[in-house]
């Protein structure tokens, strides 16, 4: 017996294009300051000054170059080593943490695994503002001022409790035919864990990771306030081109595009785990 597709009538076909046009130019909108961003950073300060801008001015990596240290500035690259360091590593101790934790929910779930997942969430409710004269006087107490792991420990609880939401919805999604199946064979939790739900939640994983990730590289607050020179994160040394002598906008937007390299990298390469992760998530 054939089954036939309904043809969608011309209102539903005009609502879908009128909903496309809505979604392109949502885009769009949102695209344009980031394109606007790179063209101004190949331009020289003068053209970048200019009111109204100037769209047609000629390219160059004066800014790149001002950036880079090429006049004499501070380097960059402490502070971007910095904040990559601090974000692979919270990230993956964030993982780390996570999935044993949403494991726990979600395949062998706890008594009133609700509560659970609610007072993680609960954690993100307080304000970040509000919790940061205590964490600067208990890092001052141990000594961790101005520490890069200092910032490692803040991201990994900032992180883990979205991170554990995410991942028990992905791995809700792992058949358990398949956990029935190891342990009948005798497989430990680590052998489970590492060799049947990683692979099959992949997609959730590297989506959890990518949040956690641009989460721990844009985050401003307490680095700034917690660091100063040895653990300034990139996002604290992009503050500090704004001086008194003026805000130089080739270098700043050229700072700017630099830094928001490696989030944009990292969601083009993981781009499809990230749609598929995040919509098994969704779906579920």
């Amino acid at each position: 017996m054939s089954v036939t597709t309904p043809t969608p009538t011309p209102r539903r076909r005009r609502t879908g294009s009128a909903l496309g046009l809505v979604a392109w130019l949502c885009g769009i909108a949102f695209f344009l300051p980031v394109a606007w961003m790179v063209l101004t950073s190949f331009h020289s300060e003068t053209d970048a000054a200019t009111n109204p801008p100037s769209v047609g001015a000629g390219l160059s990596l004066h800014g790149y170059r001002e950036f880079f240290g090429g006049g004499g500035g501070v380097s960059p690259w402490p502070p971007l080593i910095n904040s990559l360091t601090a974000s692979v590593v919270s990230t993956l101790l964030v993982l780390v943490l996570a999935v044993p934790a949403a494991y726990a929910l979600a395949i062998k779930p706890v008594r009133k695994w609700s509560d659970v997942l609610f007072f993680f969430l609960s954690t993100k409710m307080l304000p970040l503002v509000a919790g940061l004269l205590p964490v600067y006087l208990v890092a001052q107490n141990a000594g961790m001022l101005d520490s890069i792991w200092l910032l490692v420990l803040l991201y990994t609880s900032m992180n883990l409790p979205i991170a554990v939401w995410m991942m028990r919805s992905f791995l809700a999604e792992v058949p358990v035919e398949m956990l029935e199946a190891a342990s009948i064979d005798g497989a430990g939790l680590t052998t489970t864990l590492t060799r049947i739900v990683a692979p099959v939640a992949m997609p959730g994983i590297a989506a959890t990771a990518l949040i956690s990730f641009i989460f721990s590289w844009n985050e401003l607050l307490f680095a700034r306030v917690l660091t100063g020179i040895v653990a300034g994160t990139a996002p604290v040394f992009l503050t500090g081109l704004v001086t008194s002598q003026g805000l130089f906008l080739a270098k700043v937007c050229a700072a700017a595009t630099v830094i928001s390299l490696p989030v944009i990298v990292a969601g083009f390469a993981a781009q499809d785990k990230l749609v598929q992760g995040l919509s098994l998530g969704a779906v579920k």
